[in-house]
């Protein structure tokens, strides 16, 4: 993603500086930094950023901060890629946002633990695509109501869900159920769109 233009906002400075750094090496464009919601708005509105890679809770009430930025930069800029980073899996908050679109993406700190695949989930939100993480599909999956939203899902489509469920990125769910990841991707989002 050579050249992606990309705002960070992370209220934690050396997890933020470390980000910048991983990406500005991988040949991403660091174009802005904000430690809260107020001035990741600004940047977003200044600079127009292909990406945004977002915390979920800033100051100053450290509650959802960030999601709710990210719902804002949403509305006024569409074709913006958003990540948000958790460390906990807000599935209630997530899901609206999730819901919204192409060129989203929601994983758990802690489950970063490969650079470079990281490094190509943030290439395939920039590019539209979307990337939801496990344990975020885990507490979908397991929060089932009594009418049962799984039942809404297609065969594949439930197919698809419990790859995720596994871990699998869009990629290796492409692999294992030989499809192009741009399918995996639609399938995506009409999970999280029927869900």
């Amino acid at each position: 993603m050579t050249g992606t233009r990309v705002v960070l906002a992370e209220d934690d400075v050396l997890l933020r500086e470390g980000l910048a750094s991983l990406l500005e090496r991988s040949g991403f464009e660091v174009a802005g930094q904000a430690g809260d919601a107020v001035r990741l708005l600004a940047l977003v509105r200044d600079e127009r950023p292909e990406l945004v890679v977002v915390d979920i809770r800033m100051p100053p009430t450290n509650s959802t901060e960030g999601l709710e930025a990210a719902r804002q930069i949403r509305q006024e800029h569409p074709e913006t890629g958003i990540l948000v980073l958790s460390a906990h899996a807000e599935v209630e908050h997530a899901m609206e946002l999730l819901a919204g679109g192409r060129g989203i993406g929601y994983l758990l700190k802690s489950r970063v633990t490969d650079v470079e695949e990281f490094i190509d989930t943030l290439g395939r939100i920039a590019k539209g695509g979307s990337v939801v993480d496990p344990a975020l599909v885990a507490e979908l999956v397991s929060a089932r109501r009594r009418d049962d939203p799984l039942a809404a899902l297609s065969a594949r489509e439930r197919e698809v869900l419990a790859l995720m469920a596994e871990g699998r990125s869009n990629a290796g769910i492409a692999r294992r159920l030989w499809v192009t990841e741009g399918t995996v991707e639609k399938h995506v989002r009409s999970i999280l769109t029927k869900l």
